[in-house]
């Protein structure tokens, strides 16, 4: 009883510090804006200290990942609710999207390729490598049909969403992108989920569009690398 006691108030209080910490990290970065303040790099680094400052192991740190994860669901279906009111944006560029979207994919896993290749990287961080761009999920179940490490599979996929949250507007700002419907492609495309949770603060197209890419790009992978890693390994 005393154990089952214990481990829901490490869970209500992994629960609660998260959230909080990651509010407190979207008001830095509202008042503070930088790279370091972008709220999913800074919240990360503060909970993980606050977790060790506490002695809470990732295992007992789990069951509250694990009532968040699942709170992700009904948040990526309200996606739906943008994407119906600019549907008629999604028809009028939807050609250049579906293949904005491919090429994307397959520049990203052939930059993969070529980056792991380059760096003589094993294949286990190969196959990790590959898939970085699409959500924990999808890239998990990816992992599983290829023999991928897939806790190796789910950093990479998190710091790739990271990078492209901290520094996906500014390189598009830097390229002079400045159309918010190829904007939110550009994001959804390379920084899957979280990077998505950026574009939405740029607009609710913006947000649309790359929640919409995010799952689009996700199928174009799960079919493009189960076949190419056939033939590079």
């Amino acid at each position: 009883m005393k154990r089952n006691k214990k481990s829901t108030m490490i869970t209500l209080y992994s629960i609660l510090v998260t959230v909080s910490v990651y509010w407190c990290a979207r008001f830095l970065t509202r008042k503070y804006p930088s790279l370091i303040t972008s709220p999913v790099f800074l919240s990360t680094v503060i909970i993980i200290f606050i977790l060790l400052a506490s002695r809470i192991s990732y295992q007992e740190y789990g069951q509250a990942k694990n009532i968040m994860t699942y709170l992700l669901g009904p948040a990526t279906v309200s996606l739906a609710v943008p994407i119906y009111k600019n549907r008629d944006v999604f028809k009028k560029y939807i050609r250049a999207a579906v293949s904005g979207l491919f090429i994307g994919s397959v520049s990203t896993i052939g930059t993969a390729i070529f980056m792991a290749k380059g760096l003589h990287l094993s294949k286990i961080y190969l196959l990790g490598f590959v898939v970085k761009s699409v959500t924990v999920p999808v890239a998990a179940e990816i992992g599983g049909i290829i023999h991928g490490n897939i806790s190796l599979i789910a950093a990479y996929v998190i710091i790739t969403g990271m990078i492209g949250a901290m520094f996906g507007s500014k390189l598009l700002n830097w390229f002079k992108i400045d159309h918010p419907f190829a904007r939110g492609l550009a994001i959804g495309t390379i920084a899957h989920g979280i990077g998505t949770a950026e574009a939405v603060k740029e607009g609710e197209l913006q947000g649309a569009v790359s929640g919409a890419a995010m799952g689009i790009a996700a199928i174009f992978t799960s079919f493009i690398v189960p076949y190419i890693i056939k033939f590079i390994i």
